[in-house]
């Protein structure tokens, strides 16, 4: 296993089919056998299929619906974009299907905005940070986790259709579901640690990460 030190860049790869879907710079904050933490801030280097760069400078649903069908048939072609307007914190514990995500907006005061629990593959540590691959449903939790909701239950469904979702990863996430809430209601790690969250503020003198070179095929993992 790699292990980071405080400080240094983590690149979370999103990969499908051994292909890399997305790529993002991040801070670690801290690593153990726990879970390794990161942080995101506006500024950071990112690496994103282009029909989700178009919908975000554009808001065309249509692009962001012909992302799917792309991510499908391996069609999709990556750009580069900046992260803007939040930064957030991710929890990523190893052998489990989803992380733990705490956003900030950074136009008022680095408040929290709420969590969110992004369901995804195990992650497979690589000398560059870790890779993975989005399972597309989100579980959208309330600041002070008073109530939370389900995002992206037709999109997964599409995914579900297509391929993008096999059975098996449809299986492992509805586990996952309910591990999930658990971890919520009984306010388990990272929930414990809310305040801590709460009171997170990155080093305002430390550059925004980038992404090295090589980071389309360097230690890449197993397909995932």
């Amino acid at each position: 296993m790699a292990w980071f030190r405080p400080g240094e860049t983590a690149v979370r790869r999103d990969v499908f089919r051994g292909k890399v879907w997305s790529a993002q710079a991040l801070h670690v904050v801290e690593d153990g056998a726990e879970a390794l933490v990161v942080g995101c801030l506006p500024g950071a280097d990112v690496l994103a299929p282009t029909t989700w760069i178009e919908w975000l400078l554009t808001g065309d649903e249509e692009a962001r619906i012909r992302a799917l069908p792309n991510l499908a048939d391996g069609s999709w072609r990556l750009g580069r974009w900046s992260w803007r307007d939040t930064a957030h914190l991710q929890w990523v514990p190893p052998d489990t299907w989803f992380s733990v995500n705490a956003f900030y907006d950074v136009s008022d005061g680095h408040r929290l905005a709420n969590w969110y629990v992004n369901f995804q593959r195990p992650v497979h540590r690589t000398d560059l940070g870790f890779d993975t691959f989005d399972l597309l449903l989100d579980l959208v939790v309330a600041p002070d986790l008073s109530r939370w909701e389900w995002k992206d239950e037709d999109e997964y469904a599409h995914g579900r259709r297509l391929g993008v979702v096999s059975e098996a990863d449809h299986r492992a996430v509805e586990k996952a579901r309910a591990q999930a809430v658990r971890m919520i209601e009984e306010r388990r790690t990272p929930f414990t640690r809310e305040a801590d969250w709460r009171a997170w503020r990155p080093d305002p003198g430390r550059p925004s990460p980038s992404l090295p070179a090589g980071v389309l095929t360097s230690g890449l993992g197993p397909a995932l």
